[in-house]
């Protein structure tokens, strides 16, 4: 069950809210339309709902705010907007992702690909599917954690007839499971065939909160409810002038003396009955019930008539005389009104008998006074009692989004479920391939540097540019397609899916250097022979120093991607080690200083009580060699501060 309310977005600079106060209930086992146009509010009611978007109120599902829930996907499941998927990614890997997202068995995806009918389409990209195939995806995705509650943003849209009668049953039979589901759309037809109650929202208010049967006989087809004694020839004269009128009404006979006129409205109506001296005892334009659900504002006190000098309408009612009005004469009668049906909110038109009497007649909206009546005989309505304001509701902040249960599953899906990895490690290893051989033609390159393919010219080599893409490709895609977050919002900044993009990005950056300098070597030794390709001696130290120059680029990218929420920024900050910091790094080595560093490796290596297996200390002296240098030393000192700012980021966002 659901159970919204006040809900009300922030006010946009002198604009109204586009939500103000809005209260409803979707109950469990039964399907409930929001219904509006666009701009009536129900895409910010659902982002309020939410959380996602901040305003004021509060939403309970089930008895519980989603912000104490612990994992909302398996209580609530979410289809707003677009499905944020990457274009180049397939049906069945997007799902397979998001099952590591949501903490379920990878075999969840065939399951709810076989619910939506997208078996056959499960190999097929992003990209490629149309808008009614996007919107079965989406929904997917919102029943892939079996959830109990179904929130979905105008569903049908892209459907056909046929596709729209599939989601009735996929929702209906959602709800006959014991579950609860709650849908915007625009279309009063479609609302009227799916839900079991619908929502009307106008304006950012709601104005309607109905059965669907009800909200059938009162709103999909407006009407004007007639009561009067002589209904059957009130009756025969609209329809008479209807057709004289070359209009197309419909008048229907309702029990006793009751009559149901579509397609016209009360103006009309009113003044054929005046013309034939026909009593009318109500004339309402039947709009609906708000229901004890909606929470709307009392108006404010209007303010007390000024008393016509002719027999007509007080300047608080609801008709003003205007230049050229005919206005009825004294002692003819109109109507009186009359109780508004159950179930129905009449905006009835005050039609009272005008007698000659000294006494005013009054009603509870307008006063209708004889122009013969004396001065102190006038009457004034009583004025309301200045309504209590309510206290406001709670602020809804903003929930930060969920990591995943299985981060490293996740990343790993992520990484491998696109072609951007595969495309990006096959151009550096083409790249590397034409610089070494280039490289070795010259002759003026030092042979770690040639295995490397890393010219002097360059800043870095293209094996690190390549891990520093792919890292800030890590962070990238979440914010360029937000997968873990619904309608474009957050993205988690947790510990746990940090360290698996890290992980990933170091094993990704390993395999990239082994991979260039094997290829590297294969091909000198192909082109120029064995004396080319020849093993440096150092070559476990420097090999350490190269494999901590690409992962450190990797990580670079993956933390700069994460704080500046880009991947050109991410890539940007990994070029800005060798271009600005780097210069910085020297002019801090350069200057004069009375203690150095001289010897650290031998002294580690005696500060260790047992010696260190393996000829581990070698890697260490190639490490702390590494660090020495300045691109070295440059490269960890950024890797630092990234981190340290994603950090912050990642606080702050948790302590608003």
């Amino acid at each position: 069950m659901i159970q919204a309310i006040g809900l009300t977005s922030n006010p946009r600079q002198e604009l109204p809210p586009a939500v103000d106060d809005v209260s409803f209930e979707a109950r469990t086992g039964r399907v409930t339309a929001l219904l509006g146009a666009q701009g009536a509010g129900k895409t910010t009611a659902l982002r309020l709902m939410l959380e996602i978007q901040q305003g004021r109120g509060v939403t309970y599902f089930r008895g519980r705010p989603l912000h104490r829930i612990t994992h909302p996907s398996r209580e609530v499941g979410v289809l707003l907007g677009e499905v944020p998927g990457h274009p180049g990614r397939t049906v069945r890997g997007q799902l397979r992702m998001l099952c590591a997202a949501a903490g379920v068995p990878v075999q969840r995806a065939d399951d709810v690909l076989e619910v939506v009918g997208l078996v056959s389409l499960r190999d097929q990209r992003l990209g490629t599917l149309s808008r009614g195939m996007d919107r079965r995806l989406g929904l997917a995705g919102a029943l892939l954690a079996d959830p109990h509650t179904l929130v979905l943003d105008d569903p049908a849209d892209g459907l056909s007839a046929r596709e729209g009668g599939w989601l009735r049953g996929i929702l209906r039979a959602h709800a006959a499971q014991g579950g609860t589901v709650l849908f915007s759309t625009a279309d009063a037809k479609e609302a009227a065939r799916t839900a079991d109650r619908v929502v009307t929202l106008e304006a950012g208010r709601l104005v309607a909160d109905q059965e669907a049967g009800d909200f059938a006989r009162t709103r999909l087809r407006p009407r004007v409810a007639v009561r009067s004694p002589h209904a059957a020839r009130l009756g025969a004269l609209l329809s008479k002038e209807a057709r004289a009128g070359q209009r197309s009404i419909e008048v229907v006979k309702e029990d006793g003396n009751r009559l149901s006129v579509y397609g016209s409205n009360c103006a009309d109506i009113g003044e054929t009955a005046f013309r034939h001296g026909i009593l009318v005892h109500q004339l309402a334009d039947e709009i609906g019930d708000a229901g004890p659900a909606a929470a709307a504002p009392e108006p404010s006190p209007e303010p007390e008539p000024t008393p016509s000098p002719v027999p007509g309408i007080g300047a608080s009612g609801e008709q003003q005389a205007a230049a050229g009005d005919v206005l009825p004469e004294p002692g003819a009668e109109i109507g009186t009104e009359a109780e508004p049906e159950p179930g129905a909110m009449s905006t009835t038109k005050n039609l009272i008998p005008l007698a000659t009497t000294d006494r005013p007649v009054t009603t509870d909206r307008l006063i209708i006074t004889d122009p013969l009546a004396t001065a102190d005989s006038a009457a004034v309505t009583a004025p309301r009692p200045p309504a209590t304001p309510s206290p406001l509701p709670p602020p809804i902040s903003v929930r930060p989004a969920r990591s995943p249960l299985r981060p490293l599953r996740y990343e790993l899906r992520r990484a491998a479920g696109v072609g951007t990895g595969y495309l990006t490690t096959a151009a550096v290893l083409a790249v590397s391939a034409v610089l070494c051989v280039f490289l070795a033609r010259s002759g003026h390159t030092p042979q770690p540097l040639l295995l490397a393919a890393w010219p002097q010219e360059l800043p870095l080599p293209p094996a690190a540019l390549g891990a520093g893409l792919l890292g800030a490709l890590a962070f990238g895609e979440e914010f360029r397609h937000p997968a873990l977050a619904a309608d474009w919002g957050t993205v988690p900044r947790r510990l746990g899916l940090l360290c698996a993009k890290l992980l990933v990005a170091a094993v990704t950056a390993l395999l990239l250097s082994l991979l260039v300098l094997a290829s590297d070597a294969a091909l000198l030794h192909l082109v120029y022979g064995e004396e080319v390709a020849k093993v440096p001696a150092d070559w476990l130290s420097l090999s350490a120093s190269w494999i901590a120059l690409v992962a450190g680029c990797a990580w670079a990218g993956v933390l700069a991607g994460g704080v500046f929420r880009s991947t050109t920024a991410g890539l940007a900050a990994v070029l800005a080690v060798p271009i600005v910091v780097v210069p910085l790094v020297q002019k801090a080595l350069e200057g004069p200083s009375v203690r150095s560093a001289a010897g650290l490796p031998g002294r580690l290596r005696d500060l260790a009580l047992v010696q260190w297996p393996f000829g581990v200390e070698r890697y260490l002296a190639g490490g702390v060699r590494m660090v020495a240098q300045p691109v070295g030393s440059a490269l960890m000192l950024s890797v630092t501060a990234l981190l340290c700012a994603y950090l912050l980021t990642g606080m702050r966002g948790r302590a608003r």
